[in-house]
């Protein structure tokens, strides 16, 4: 074992509430007050990990927290419905990413499961609606959703199969929230269905001016966590692939051929398992990066140079936390919302 890896420890099994309180403590600290959540206290904001340390919160019933996090949402949307893709950080970026836009409905949508609080979805309906026209405004003739728009408001040629997907579960979360309230459901099947048959069909679509992202493991997890693939070929998928992103005892890479494994993806791939009912393979793959928790304050590092034995980057970002607390719910039923991602609602 790496003389850096925290020992196996009852405290850091992946069943202890109290550890996955602690998660949700630190993210609360990484809130300003305005109710944005920062990576890191004082750190920068992006959409997308302020949404997934929020869900984190109302796993623990941090209810009062979690809305704080949507009153920001709103009171910093643009007046095409979309956020910056970061803020607070000392490298300006104005571009608008489609798939941090649309996961708003993914947040709110959980929100809702923990609290069935429909007040909470009228009030916020508004910021969702013109944050999904933004994002389905980017929807190609193929069925694929464009990454982003520039600074200059214009759109980047070019889509994500990873963002693809999560836009697929948000679209799905959009049409539960919209047949709850009864609100008027912009998405047509048309759309829906484009979308899930490029991801499945149509693959030249992504990556078409950098080098492809098939590299990246969340490109191999995310059509199965986000409910594209059915069950018989996500288990296919992870087989053939499982040797080049998961580490015996570590958890799941972050790029294929970096000896790094990252907390994030390995809670996400958690995810995806416990889905397609991989459930022993989950726990295991979530308590190996539960043993990369630091001692000190038993929160968890971003990733793990196996290589070089070292932590890095040397930070412990508010949405890992918030990821590896779903994975928990998922494995240990905290809240209602612990099958979450393990069911579409509206999409058949």
């Amino acid at each position: 074992m790496s003389s850096l890896i925290s020992e196996k420890t009852e405290q850091n099994s992946i069943f202890s509430k109290k550890l996955y309180l602690n998660f949700a403590e630190y993210i609360v600290s990484c809130q300003d007050k305005e109710g944005g959540i920062h990576w890191e206290p004082q750190a920068k904001i992006d959409p997308w990990d302020h949404i997934e340390a929020a869900m984190g919160l109302d796993v623990l019933g941090f209810q009062k927290n979690s809305k704080q996090a949507y009153i920001w949402l709103e009171k910093n949307q643009e007046s095409d419905g979309s956020w910056f893709s970061s803020y607070y950080d000392e490298n300006e970026n104005l571009r608008k990413e489609t798939n941090f836009v649309s996961y708003i409905a993914c947040g709110m949508w959980h929100h809702y499961l923990n609290y069935q609080d429909k007040k909470f979805l009228r009030e916020f309906w508004p910021i969702l609606d013109a944050a999904i026209e933004f994002c389905l405004s980017g929807q190609t003739e193929y069925g694929d959703i464009l990454w982003a728009k520039d600074a200059q408001d214009a759109w980047m040629d070019d889509s994500l199969l990873t963002g693809c997907s999560s836009i697929y579960k948000s679209l799905d979360c959009y049409k539960a929230i919209a047949r709850e309230i009864n609100a008027n459901d912009r998405v047509t099947e048309d759309q829906i269905e484009g979308l899930k048959n490029c991801i499945l069909n149509n693959k030249d679509r992504f990556d078409r001016n950098w080098k492809s992202k098939d590299r990246y493991s969340m490109d191999w997890y995310y059509p199965i966590l986000c409910g594209i693939l059915d069950q018989k070929s996500a288990k296919k998928l992870i087989r053939e692939k499982w040797e080049e992103f998961v580490v015996d005892g570590l958890g799941c890479k972050c790029v294929r051929e970096e000896p790094w494994v990252t907390a994030a993806e390995s809670s996400e791939l958690v995810l995806g398992l416990i889905r397609i009912g991989m459930n022993k393979e989950a726990q295991e793959i979530l308590q190996n990066t539960f043993n990369l928790i630091d001692k000190k304050d038993s929160l968890l590092w971003t990733g793990y140079v196996y290589k070089d034995d070292k932590f890095w980057p040397v930070e412990k970002p508010s949405w890992t936390a918030g990821a590896a607390i779903l994975a928990g719910n998922a494995i240990n039923k905290f809240s209602p919302s612990w099958n979450f991602f393990n069911q579409e609602f509206f999409l058949t």
